[in-house]
């Protein structure tokens, strides 16, 4: 029984699944308050490693924890638009796919895309800067035990083509929302995640853990170097269907305990460069 209720918790965070979201939610962790993050380890047995970890997440991307690792490979992403259903997974929104949507290949692992989901503000810093909301594209290893995360930082902007394909989607589940169907799932069709296929000249990869509870660690981390842009409206469309104590929802910062970040630099981009710098934008 133990085993199985871990299991259901750690299914939860990695994929948001509604079917086990009654359980999760009995421990009521929250960003604000006397269960917000400071207090996450202390909720469930199952998440003492948001307490006692040694390797979490978000951290900040600090020029001086960054070194450049020439033995990385460019971090290729090939998805293919197929059904989607937007969910509200009380903690944030997120798009869960039905079908094979495409891998990502970490060290010779094949990492299959499941889910994706944003929080506002943003997680992780850029040497210090908060930017306005992150996006994670959850991926994982045919046997479920290897997680990894691509993570992509906005700022306000021009309007994100990946969020305007469900602009309206995120209105309907804000409508259900305030109807009482706090569990509504909402149809896509066919979602197309192309926006993300192209190629980083520039990415950073650390080793982690979720950013929610149960804060499991192991979680391969790439940071992607450029910058997307979203606009307000869209913004307000992704907390509007939250609770008030989740339109918050950034976990603080996590110490690095001796980690570094490798940056990961396309060749063709280095050219003249004796330090890299680190800069967000490309």
């Amino acid at each position: 029984m133990t085993l199985k209720i871990h299991f259901s918790i750690i299914s939860i965070a990695v994929f948001a699944l509604c079917t086990s979201a009654e359980y999760y939610f009995s421990a009521n962790f929250s960003y604000a308050g006397p269960n917000g993050p400071e207090k996450w380890g202390s909720l469930s047995p199952s998440f003492a490693a948001c307490s006692n970890g040694k390797a979490q997440s978000p951290v900040d991307l600090m020029k001086t924890d960054i070194v450049l690792n020439k033995q990385l490979k460019n971090l290729e992403r090939h998805y293919l638009p197929t059904n989607a259903t937007l969910v509200n997974n009380k903690f944030n929104i997120g798009v869960h796919f039905e079908g094979k949507v495409g891998d990502i290949n970490i060290n010779g692992k094949n990492y299959s895309l499941k889910q994706l989901h944003w929080h506002s503000p943003s997680e992780h810093r850029a040497n210090g800067r908060i930017h306005d909301a992150e996006l994670h594209l959850v991926h994982l290893t045919q046997d479920n035990n290897n997680i990894a995360v691509v993570a992509v930082l906005y700022k306000l902007g021009d309007p994100d083509p990946l969020i305007s394909q469900i602009e309206d989607k995120l209105i309907e589940l804000e409508k259900k929302n305030r109807e009482g169907d706090k569990d509504a799932q909402i149809a896509v069709g066919t979602f197309d995640v192309e926006e993300i296929n192209r190629s980083s000249h520039r990415y950073y990869r650390y080793v982690g853990s979720l950013t929610t509870p149960p804060c499991k660690e192991g979680v391969t981390w790439n940071i992607l170097g450029k910058l997307r842009t979203l606009s307000k409206e869209q913004l307000e469309l992704l907390k509007a269907p939250l609770g008030t104590e989740f339109k918050h929802n950034a976990r603080p910062l996590q110490q690095l305990n001796g980690r570094k970040i490798e940056m990961y630099y396309h060749p063709n981009h280095l050219h003249g460069t004796q330090a890299t710098p680190f800069e967000y934008h490309e």
